[in-house]
């Protein structure tokens, strides 16, 4: 069981990777901080909301099986 976690694991954070790294830049980066919130009211559309998402998942699913496997070990 614990093997089949770890490669799960394993599997969902490659993806987490390759999603973060696919989503397109906001350009913004510390210069939000100053005043310029563009990034936090612009609307995700098509694909960078499919993006949003499936970092979110893989996210969620990489606490999940890390809570799991460290009850199980």
């Amino acid at each position: 069981m614990r093997t089949v976690l770890l490669i799960l694991q394993f599997l969902v954070s490659l993806s987490l990777i390759v999603v973060v790294l696919l989503q397109r830049s906001k350009g913004e980066g510390l210069g939000s901080i100053g005043g310029g919130a563009q990034i936090f009211f612009d609307k995700a559309r098509g694909i960078d909301r499919v993006m949003e998402r499936a970092t979110t998942v893989f996210a969620v699913l990489f606490m999940v099986l890390s809570i799991a496997l460290t009850y199980i070990t």
